[in-house]
């Protein structure tokens, strides 16, 4: 049975068709995701079937606009995707945020006419799946270091190097590929290139064994003197670290609705056991102690949804998110891992087995609070704007 979401959680200004929306897609993770999501991470197996499901309900393209395939909904519609789809297994709310945040959307906005009538398509219908090739070996958050670099050859640019922890990597069809064109100018000389897998010398390392979010798969990818043309270039020369930065500010609303969801089935999880286990001959959920901390989660919860659902009503409204988006990256990802954390102990021994649920929210918890900026990073992102205004 469908566990209904609080009112409060439902209170940010939804209209009708949003609040459908919502429960279509929880219907369908509860339907399609949740009974294989232990497995998945068990096996560590990358759902491709259920990421066809989700481009046939059109999330993989939600964002895109309609003419190039896509469902052409906005960010709140994103955001309530990713807390229901993560609610039932971060891994492929993980995939997803990537295909619609980091690629579909920058193309969909920065990309050439012939670039989004070639490419968007198939990403939006599940033919392929994109990745975002950002960090590297040397280079995390200070994402302008890098050493990989791509040099003019006639018409073409013959990219080499080495980016790390890519999601989607190994299966994905379409890389955008950020890299130094001019090492000299540092952040102003960085370039988004689309580099397709099949090109030769682009190559995905092994799958790297991850505490969380195991189902999705993450590699290094190798670009061994890749050639694309100059076609290929996704905004302007040398613009690609402002493209991967804006790209980043609407990817945090992606992350933080991540949280929520793996908060939300963490608190569910929790009420569900508190009112079955029994202690002292009677529920643990009659103790006041155990009462004052599910009150806690509860509100956590509410808060980060709520400050998540402000930043995509601010992006959907085209005013500036950036500070908002970091805030609520930073307060729903550490509260994931506080409410997780929580559940667990809720749970007690139970919780800390294998066959129990809390303990892969746990897992999967704590990736919210590294990846697209670490929670340092969306403090200095704050302060920054604190201090500027």
């Amino acid at each position: 049975m469908a566990i209904e979401a609080s009112p409060v959680l439902n209170a940010y200004g939804l209209t009708e068709e949003q609040e459908m929306f919502r429960r279509t897609v929880q219907e369908f993770a509860e339907r399609e995701i949740a009974p294989v999501a232990a497995q998945l991470d068990e096996t560590e197996e990358f759902p491709a079937e259920n990421v066809r499901k989700m481009a046939a309900l059109g999330l993989m393209g939600l964002t895109t606009p309609v003419e190039y395939g896509g469902s052409g909904a906005g960010a709140m519609e994103y955001a309530l995707a990713m807390e229901e789809i993560a609610r039932a297994d971060a891994a492929h709310s993980t995939i997803l945020t990537v295909n619609v945040s980091l690629v579909t959307e920058p193309l969909s906005k920065m990309g050439t006419d012939e670039q989004r009538r070639t490419v968007l398509p198939p990403l939006c219908d599940g033919r392929m799946v994109g990745a975002y090739c950002l960090s590297e070996p040397s280079s995390g958050s200070d994402a302008a270091d890098m050493d990989t670099r791509a040099v003019r050859d006639g018409d073409d640019w013959v990219i080499n190097g080495t980016k790390n922890f890519i999601t989607n990597g190994g299966v994905a069809g379409l890389y955008i590929v950020y890299v130094s064109t001019d090492p000299a100018q540092r952040a102003r000389g960085v370039t988004a290139f689309l580099v397709e897998a099949d090109r030769p010398g682009v190559r995905a390392g092994p799958k790297e064994a991850k505490l969380g979010i195991r189902a999705s798969s993450t590699t290094q990818i190798y670009f061994d003197a890749v050639r694309v043309p100059a076609s290929n270039i996704l905004g302007e020369l040398n613009g690609g670290f402002r493209l991967a930065m804006s790209t980043l500010d609407g990817g945090r609303i992606g992350i933080a609705a991540q949280a929520v969801g793996i908060a939300q089935a963490s608190l569910d999880a929790a009420v569900s056991y508190a009112k079955q286990r029994q202690a002292f001959g009677k529920p643990i959920a009659d103790f006041q102690g155990l009462q004052w901390m599910l009150a806690d989660m509860r509100t956590r919860t509410a808060a980060a949804c709520l400050l998540t659902r402000q930043a995509a009503a601010l992006k959907d409204a085209q005013q500036p998110h950036g500070e908002a988006a970091a805030m609520a990256k930073l307060f729903a990802s550490e509260t994931a891992m506080w409410v997780a954390t929580k559940a667990l102990q809720i749970h007690g021994g139970y919780g800390y087995m294998r066959e129990s649920a809390v303990q892969r929210y746990f897992r999967d918890a704590k990736i919210t609070e590294i990846y697209e900026g670490t929670s340092e990073i969306q403090r200095m992102v704050i302060a920054r704007q604190l201090l500027r205004d």
